[in-house]
């Protein structure tokens, strides 16, 4: 029988507080939600690992230490409305349900949204929802958001998902160059976001998250 509370205990002290997260929200939140529930179950025993879980078609959860780094950051508050965008399975979902006052995930896999649904129910994260949709479309009719961060890599972040951001709300994004990538994190001021980088991460990209490619003729 895998003891997965001692587990996640070891990945706070070793992987989290280790890489400057002190924040007692993200500490507490990141205790108290069982990461083993929101993967699939062949990776059950793998959840505590230090690096980024593969959820099949191309999607990862973020290793912890990538996922506290950006929470913190982000500094989110119990007043904020969150939009958690490629939310897989659910687990970066239920661990924000802790420190937002409501957080929305959007999903395009209708499979894995339908698990982070079941596992978000019996994790009791009642303040949060899952909208099945288009990533890169986002969930419009349930903001404007405090607060957007993306569970993956991205080459751009497309308009539609700026649009939906509060004046003066924050968003987090990995900006993926190769296989390198940092972590930026950008406030909304009028019709333009100022970046700043944040720290260094890698991530696949997701899907519609690329750089378009110009065509020359």
């Amino acid at each position: 029988m895998i003891d997965f509370a001692t587990r996640r205990n070891m990945m706070v002290d070793t992987q989290v507080r280790p890489s400057d997260v002190t924040k007692f929200p993200i500490i507490e939140a990141m205790l108290s939600v069982p990461r083993e529930d929101f993967v699939p179950s062949a990776q059950r025993e793998a959840a505590y690992m230090g690096e980024n879980l593969d959820l099949g078609q191309g999607r990862v959860l973020l290793e912890p230490r990538t996922l506290a780094k950006m929470l913190d950051v982000l500094a989110i508050t119990n007043r904020e409305l969150v939009m958690d965008v490629g939310g897989g399975m659910g687990y970066s979902t239920a661990v924000i349900a802790h420190m937002a006052e409501a957080v929305v995930a959007v999903e395009e896999d209708e499979a894995m949204a339908h698990e982070a649904q079941e596992a978000l129910m019996a994790a009791g994260a009642d303040n949060a929802v899952v909208h099945v949709g288009p990533l890169v479309e986002g969930a419009q009719q349930h903001g404007p958001y405090d607060v957007i961060i993306l569970q993956g890599g991205v080459q751009q972040v497309p308009a539609p998902l700026l649009d939906q951001l509060k004046e003066d709300g924050r968003i987090a994004a990995l900006f993926m160059d190769g296989e390198l990538g940092e972590v930026r994190v950008g406030r909304k001021r009028g019709a333009d976001i100022s970046w700043r980088m944040a720290f260094n991460a890698a991530a696949p990209v997701l899907p519609g998250f690329g750089r378009e490619v110009a065509f020359e003729f």
